[in-house]
């Protein structure tokens, strides 16, 4: 009996070695991984209003305008997640027309020339604008992903989401980079 306990705390003991050694052979998560990440989490902390949701299980639409430069890790980081009971899903628009259908619009540097067109449909629709371009929240977007050395952080204009009826978590501000 003894042998046997020692035999399964030893392969235990190899099994655990084994899955630490595989972790630490991981590479870190790529760029559009943590953005991906990001965009997650800017849903949870984030709270919009009622009317921004056709019923009680409609689901948080994460749009991308313009070319996606997450090819399909956003949509492998949502999969299977919901948000207060709703769940997740990408939707690609190739116009901005189409953008007020969505809660978080990923707005892409191919969009740059287009931006304050873009940023002028919007107002007044309660949709949260992200991207990562020079000046994008001194043009009224929302949050700006940039990048401060090694790090991926982002910028928060708490006037423009609130003007669209949004209002940010003081968790999710206190992280933004000033």
């Amino acid at each position: 009996m003894r042998l046997r306990a020692t035999r399964i705390l030893c392969l235990s003991l190899i099994w655990l070695l084994a899955a630490v050694a595989g972790r630490a052979q991981e590479s870190p998560p790529t760029e559009q991984q943590l953005k991906a990440a990001f965009l997650l989490n800017f849903a949870k902390f984030v709270e919009w209003p009622p009317a921004a949701f056709g019923e009680a299980t409609s689901p948080i639409v994460l749009g991308i305008l313009g070319e996606n430069p997450f090819g399909d890790v956003l949509e492998q980081t949502i999969r299977g997640k919901t948000i207060n009971n709703r769940p997740l899903v990408v939707k690609p628009f190739r116009s901005s027309a189409e953008t007020t259908n969505c809660h978080i619009l990923f707005i892409s540097a191919s969009e740059k020339p287009r931006l304050p067109e873009i940023l002028a449909g919007l107002r007044g629709a309660s949709v949260l604008t992200v991207a990562e371009m020079d000046r994008f929240t001194e043009t009224g977007g929302m949050i700006n992903f940039i990048r401060q050395g090694n790090k991926i952080r982002f910028q928060i204009n708490e006037v423009a989401a609130k003007s669209a009826g949004l209002k940010i978590s003081s968790k999710l501000l206190s992280l933004a980079s000033r």
